[in-house]
């Protein structure tokens, strides 16, 4: 999963402030437009409510300010991979939100069998799962969570944002011949009701 990003902005997207060293910015991930492109988005969080993008937003996080250092390009656009995304997410510094805890787990769960992420036990209150990533020896806690249908629907929901929908899979064309499933036998009124 890699999409190409622009860096963090140095003004607020609403109220176009230039935000000071420490200012507490939301980064948006937004859906626009018929292309479906990724844009991002960041907002000075005393400005979040009147934020209203015209699209879908996949994810979003909290983070305080920090100016870029001496020789940094600021139109470098950035790679978003899964890895720095999760690194992104679970930052300390990053504010948890229920959509975001959702992706985090998803991602580690991904990095994890890609190796990029090793499995260090449960935190000592048992509410979240230790990762060491592999590159930079760092660990991270995850929120942990029960693994349901409704958890991977939802997941599946901010994944086809960021990455696009899956393509459907064809459905067979019924050809002469060929055998149809008959609908389930009806009841009629006549016939006793089960027990």
């Amino acid at each position: 999963m890699d999409l190409q990003l622009q860096p963090l902005a140095t003004q607020c997207a609403v109220s176009g402030e230039t935000f000071t060293e420490g200012a507490r910015v939301a980064s948006h991930l937004v859906r626009m437009g018929a292309a479906l492109e990724i844009m991002r988005f960041d907002v000075l969080e005393a400005h979040v409510a009147e934020f209203r993008p015209e699209g879908f937003v996949a994810c979003r996080w909290v983070q305080p300010f920090k100016p870029r250092r001496a020789g940094e390009h600021p139109d470098r656009a950035l790679k978003l991979t899964a890895e720095n995304l999760f690194v992104t997410l679970a930052d300390p510094t990053t504010e948890p939100t229920p959509e975001n805890i959702r992706l985090l787990q998803f991602l580690a769960l991904m990095l994890e069998r890609k190796k990029i992420l090793r499995p260090r036990g449960a935190s000592t209150d048992g509410l979240r799962q230790r990762y060491e990533h592999a590159k930079s020896k760092a660990i991270f806690e995850v929120p942990s969570g029960e693994l349901t249908a409704e958890f991977f629907v939802a997941v599946q929901e901010q994944l086809s944002v960021l990455v696009g929908a899956p393509k459907a899979a064809a459905t067979p064309a019924v050809t002469a011949g060929s055998p149809v499933e008959s609908p389930a036998p009806s009841t009629t009124p006549d016939a006793p009701a089960p027990v």
